[in-house]
């Protein structure tokens, strides 16, 4: 019953109430687009993190970390990784050859890290090899519809991963060939130590050049073949500088890292977090943000909820002095103010969440896309410019729960006003 009378109550004043409604509505939209956003950007920056540049899980020779030189190795790799594979929720394993040099065009050089891989076994642990531009993008990076300009740019620009590739091909980066003005059959030169310490290097053919939503790591990796690498190093078969593991959930990495930890003790083993604590650092960091957007909301929310009850009360004072000296207890009253203030947060708050679960559906399908405004400051972070917004059912359901408990605490002081009356001077006043 009081549930009934509080609902008809807040349709009494159907302008107030459709003014605090709206308001609502639209604080709670804006607010959890903003978190979708910033939920959908970290959980993008994770993604290529750790499809493109680091997997979940990294094994490497301690002395390595401190110095990568060539000589920091670990042994024995074909039985470790076989041993490796066989661990519960490792999707993949590959190991990489991986140290410092110095490549070098016509035009220009720059200092790189170079990983040499199986290009077959890679593709089982980063996505790097479908990291090459595509038709859309070139039509849309040289503004033309143009399929025989498109054939040609495709060609002269991207390539390939490896495929049909003949003596020493390298994999670069799309900022890289920038640097050194190069494409696709352009020749580089390598230039680094090899296992006794003298310098060597040798000619490299570009077979693709790839582009990732990370500038910075564009710049400074190349990929070329084990073997190539190997007969040039003169690094033995059976010995490589990290391990790189793909695992079937991100939420794995720490359990996973630790029991191999224990395994391999002389090993240094480090999951995606410890390899790159700027990407877990931005992931924690946008999940406070999110937290600290909505309470903003809510607080804003809240006071005017307050200010409306407030109103109520004060119009409503003859009526309530009047329930109460037919009768009605003290406390009835002071539940269905409390429910109006709750209904009222509700009504709002379910129309708000129903746009924004619209809108924000509409958008990670589509993506938001802000390459016109920001997109060379959204990659040098290694950020890509377009954003797929998201959010979780169970962020809906604690905010249905942050919206209750804002609704009674902003209804607390009218409500305790109402409380407060006389029923005598209540029903005296104008």
């Amino acid at each position: 019953m009081i549930t009934s009378i509080s609902w008809k109550n807040i349709w009494r004043s159907k302008t107030r109430s459709l003014v605090v409604i709206a308001a609502i509505t639209l604080g709670l939209f804006g607010g959890l687009f903003c978190c979708a956003f910033f939920e959908g950007m970290a959980d993008r920056r994770v993604k290529e993190a750790i499809s493109t540049e680091i997997s979940h899980i990294q094994i490497h020779n301690p002395k390595y970390l401190e110095n990568p030189e060539i000589g920091f190795t670990i042994s024995n790799i074909d039985q470790l990784t076989k041993d490796i594979e066989s661990i519960t929720d490792v999707k993949a394993v590959s190991s990489r050859i991986k140290f410092n040099a110095m490549i070098a065009s016509s035009s220009s050089n720059s200092g790189v890290s170079i990983v040499g891989i199986d290009p077959d076994n890679e593709k089982r642990v980063t996505e790097m090899y479908s990291t090459l531009l595509t038709r859309e993008e070139v039509e849309e990076s040289y503004n033309t519809g143009d399929s025989r300009l498109v054939d040609k740019i495709l060609a002269d620009s991207v390539g390939s991963y490896f495929e049909n590739a003949k003596r020493n091909p390298i994999f670069i980066g799309e900022e890289l060939a920038k640097t050194l003005k190069i494409k696709v059959r352009s020749k580089v030169v390598l230039t680094f130590q090899n296992t006794e310490g003298s310098l060597t290097g040798s000619a490299f053919r570009v077979c693709g050049i790839f582009r990732t939503e990370n500038s910075t790591f564009e710049k400074s990796q190349v990929f070329v073949r084990q073997n190539d690498l190997r007969s040039l190093t003169g690094l033995p078969e059976n010995k490589a500088h990290e391990i790189a593991i793909l695992l079937d959930d991100n939420e794995a990495a720490k359990p996973v890292a630790e029991m191999l930890q224990e395994k391999y003790p002389a090993l240094e083993v480090s999951d995606w977090k410890t390899i790159q604590p700027e990407v877990a650092m931005i992931n924690d960091m946008m999940e406070v943000t999110m937290i600290i957007v909505m309470i903003i909301v809510l607080l804003a929310l809240g006071f005017g909820i307050v200010n409306t009850m407030l109103m109520v009360v004060l119009e409503r004072v003859k009526e309530l002095g009047m329930l109460m000296a037919v009768g009605m207890r003290k406390g009835k009253i002071f539940r269905m103010i409390i429910l109006e203030s709750v209904l009222l947060s509700l009504t709002g708050a379910a129309i708000g969440m129903g746009l924004s679960v619209a809108v924000i559906e509409f958008f990670s399908e589509r993506g938001l896309d802000l390459t016109s405004f920001a997109q060379e400051g959204f990659e040098a972070m290694g950020f890509g410019a377009i954003f797929y917004p998201s959010l979780g059912i169970e962020f809906y359901l604690e905010v249905t729960f942050l919206v209750i408990i804002t609704g009674v605490l902003s209804s607390v002081y009218p409500a305790w006003k109402a409380l407060k009356l006389n029923p005598a001077d209540a029903l005296r006043s104008e």
